[in-house]
């Protein structure tokens, strides 16, 4: 057993027992280890949370966000100055044989290196946390380059802790990467696609957090909550979770609703199915009998009637003045009524305009409140809508 200069200062007190060595031994190694556990208190309970308080002090609008990572930060940074304090010391502090100083030494030094990369991942999460406080981190979103930048940092540690152990070089350890690239390349093979995938994401600006996308094959229908490196997850509306692969977005077709939800309106876009056999040509007394009834002169332009226009040549021009006249509809944007091309369930009219109000519920109700009133006035233009018949008999 080597005796350290701790353990020779010691020694004295317990020269008058005849296990001096082992005693003093044992004391020296006491006193090195609360010594330890005493700094890691100090630096992590003291030191760091000082100088945590001034970053916040200095950056309050990112109090929040950098909190939880600065916390993590310090107990990191604590445990790496004490595998440091220990390695320089331990020859000072603690008795031990050679053998067992070599394997001491080799655990430390591996405990540094995993802190060193716990420390690293810390940093970029901070960095990532500062970055995501900025308006332009929703259009450029770098969750995919943060964990890849932390799967290479533990990459490179246990590059670093086989060295180590082999006490070889780590170039040594690389150079035989080569003989098993074919199975990290099958290993890391979705991490490959997914890395391409997030710059191919965050260069075109395909999808950032926040976003309503709907992926048909997966079932995804909702917002976008989570955008890494491997997997996308998307909080469908009916609150359930969908994960799916990064590169899926790429590779295969989804539909992403944000052009809609930054444009001026929702889209609007339904069909009434008239029976073309209620079409015919509309007479004067028709006509007046529409005007008493719905006020037609407001929402059509008489000159620019036809001779001998049909009731579904009137209701196609009310039905267009009524929702130029309608407050919930963005007046801005493409409006119209349509004929379609005639099939065997009718002659289909298309409502084609875009509500102001881009929310679901108040579209959805916008929606059904435009079909109701114009189903509830098609009889007053002597009109029908085609309905397949039941077979079911009325009791009426």
């Amino acid at each position: 057993m080597k005796t350290g200069h701790l353990q020779s200062v010691i020694k004295p007190l317990f020269a008058d027992s005849d296990q001096a060595q082992l005693l003093s031994a044992l004391s020296a190694t006491g006193i090195g280890i609360i010594a330890i556990i005493l700094l890691y208190v100090v630096i992590s309970r003291l030191v760091l949370p000082s100088v945590e308080k001034l970053v916040l002090r200095l950056a309050p609008a990112t109090t929040r966000a950098l909190q939880p990572y600065l916390v993590k930060l310090n107990k990191r940074l604590a445990g790496f100055i004490c595998c440091v304090v220990f390695l320089t010391s331990f020859h000072v502090v603690f008795p031990a044989t050679d053998l067992y100083v070599d394997i001491i030494r080799t655990c430390v030094k591996a405990m540094m290196i995993v802190y060193g990369g716990f420390i690293v991942s810390s940093i970029v999460s901070i960095g990532g946390a500062i970055y995501n406080q900025f308006e332009f981190s929703r259009e450029v979103p770098i969750q995919g380059l943060i964990q890849l930048v932390k799967l290479v940092t533990f990459i490179i540690c246990a590059i670093l802790i086989v060295a180590l152990v082999l006490e070889r070089s780590p170039t040594y350890i690389i150079s035989g990467f080569g003989a098993i690239a074919a199975v990290a390349l099958l290993v890391f093979k979705d991490t490959i696609l997914g890395f391409v995938a997030s710059i191919q994401i965050a260069a075109n600006r395909l999808v950032t957090y926040g976003d309503w996308i709907q992926v048909d094959s997966y079932g995804a229908d909702g917002e976008v909550i989570d955008l890494g490196l491997n997997t996308v997850k998307v909080r469908n509306w009916d609150n359930t979770i969908t994960t799916l692969p990064t590169y899926t977005l790429v590779s295969g077709s989804f539909k992403n609703w944000r052009g809609m939800l930054d444009s001026g309106g929702r889209r609007i876009k339904r069909s009434l199915n008239i029976d073309m056999n209620s079409i015919r040509i509309a007479g004067e007394q028709l006509q007046q009998a529409i005007e008493s009834e719905l006020s037609l002169s407001r929402y059509i332009d008489a000159d620019t009637l036809p001779d001998q226009v049909t009731n579904l040549g009137l209701f196609r021009r009310y039905a267009e003045g009524y929702l130029r006249n309608h407050e919930q509809v963005n007046q801005d944007l493409l409006l119209m009524v349509r004929e379609l091309q005639p099939l065997n369930h009718g002659l289909p009219i298309e409502i084609y305009c875009f509500s102001a109000d881009k929310r679901w519920i108040h579209y959805e109700h916008l929606q059904a409140e435009i079909m109701d009133h114009l189903l509830a006035i098609l009889p007053m233009f002597e009109l029908r809508p085609y309905q397949s018949v039941t077979g079911q008999l009325s009791t009426h």
